[in-house]
């Protein structure tokens, strides 16, 4: 057979493919490049960040970045409150993002369906580093009456990556429940051992 007279199969092919990555009754696919990598480079930028701050609450940096309130960030990074913890409070969260990271390359565009367990593990991931975020930045004005640059950055990036990763989350727990409710196990399904389960596009 001729080159010519195989192209429009593997065009097929290939379409097909594309739609079996996308979840059913999704427009878009959760789990593509397009929507992980921009979570994986925010969180390399927490990481970043993150291991600042810490540097600076370990005595290796003499002084933290804050061109806006003052010794605020002095403050909070030298507070009571960072030192519960047998480390610095910055290098949990450079080391939570981290995960986020290393959670979100790993796998390809249908891991929502072949590895809901790395999904679950990276909503997990960025969901409470999210909250703990939100609860810091409340806490700053009012146990130290003082803010912290980074810190707030820090937990801007940790919320505007809440919303993406819960989208790959809830495409994983949907698969979840279509392999309970045809009777298969939902254990192995979450290992990524169920069925082979194909998307089929929506039709009105």
């Amino acid at each position: 057979m001729s080159r010519a007279a195989q192209s429009p199969d593997r065009n097929d092919d290939a379409g097909t493919a594309s739609r079996d990555d996308t979840p059913p009754g999704w427009d878009i696919n959760p789990a593509s490049w397009g929507q992980r990598l921009p979570i994986v480079g925010l969180a390399l930028v927490g990481v970043a960040i993150a291991s600042y701050l810490t540097l600076f609450q370990l005595g290796i940096l003499r002084d933290v970045f804050e061109p806006f309130f003052g010794d605020g960030s002095r403050r909070i990074l030298t507070s009571s409150v960072s030192r519960i913890l047998p480390i610095p409070d910055a290098a949990l969260g450079a080391m939570g993002y981290l995960a986020d990271a290393v959670a979100g390359i790993i796998g390809g565009t249908r891991r929502w369906r072949t590895m809901p367990w790395i999904v679950i593990m990276f909503g997990i991931a960025v969901g409470p580093i999210g909250a703990v975020s939100i609860l810091l930045v409340v806490l700053q004005p009012l146990l130290f009456d003082a803010f912290c640059t980074l810190c707030l950055v820090s937990a801007a990036i940790s919320v505007v990556m809440i919303g993406p990763a819960m989208d790959e989350v809830l495409a994983s727990l949907q698969h979840l429940r279509r392999e309970r409710e045809a009777g298969r196990s939902v254990w192995r399904a979450f290992w990524g051992r169920g069925s082979t389960e194909q998307a089929t596009p929506v039709t009105s």
